[in-house]
């Protein structure tokens, strides 16, 4: 599913920029529309920049607090995504970004990737321990079988020594 994708976005989306170019330099302009390519990048662009020193400045007070900056994070990865998106030429990747630097849209995006990622990425961990006396093994994994679960568990590793 993924290859089917990744063929969509690396073939058929440029395929839909070019020919979305093409029908607005002949019924536009060809000057107009590469102005218009044009002004979404710098605008685009500058505009990325700004959000993104203001997200960073929300990273820093907030690590300043002694807090973790998750959502300040993600929004930072979502205004490099919007850049990213815009300095592409197109309109259509450019729509994409322009979405992502309106905070409310981003707000919404955000929600939905955090509610897909609840759903679709399957937690697995595993530890080794080889003490003096034996090896032990534990395995733990998290299965998409069931409905997400808010259920915290809260641990306290003790660290020993074996001493002589």
């Amino acid at each position: 599913m993924l290859l089917l994708y990744l063929f969509l976005l690396f073939t058929v989306g440029p395929l839909l920029e070019l020919s979305l170019l093409i029908y607005l330099g002949a019924h536009v302009g060809l000057v107009e529309t590469v102005g218009l390519v044009l002004l979404t990048g710098i605008v685009g662009a500058a505009l990325a920049r700004w959000q993104g020193v203001k997200a960073l400045l929300r990273v820093q007070r907030r690590i300043g607090r002694g807090q973790v900056p998750a959502d300040e994070l993600f929004d930072g990865v979502l205004i490099l995504v919007a850049g990213l998106l815009l300095i592409t030429p197109g309109l259509i990747t450019d729509t994409f970004g322009f979405c992502l630097l309106i905070p409310p849209a981003r707000s919404v995006i955000k929600l939905w990737l955090r509610n897909w990622a609840k759903h679709n990425i399957e937690v697995r961990t595993t530890s080794n321990v080889s003490p003096m006396w034996g090896h032990i093994h534990s395995q733990s994994q998290q299965y998409n079988d069931h409905p997400y679960n808010d259920q915290v568990i809260d641990a306290e590793v003790v660290e020993t020594r074996v001493v002589d």
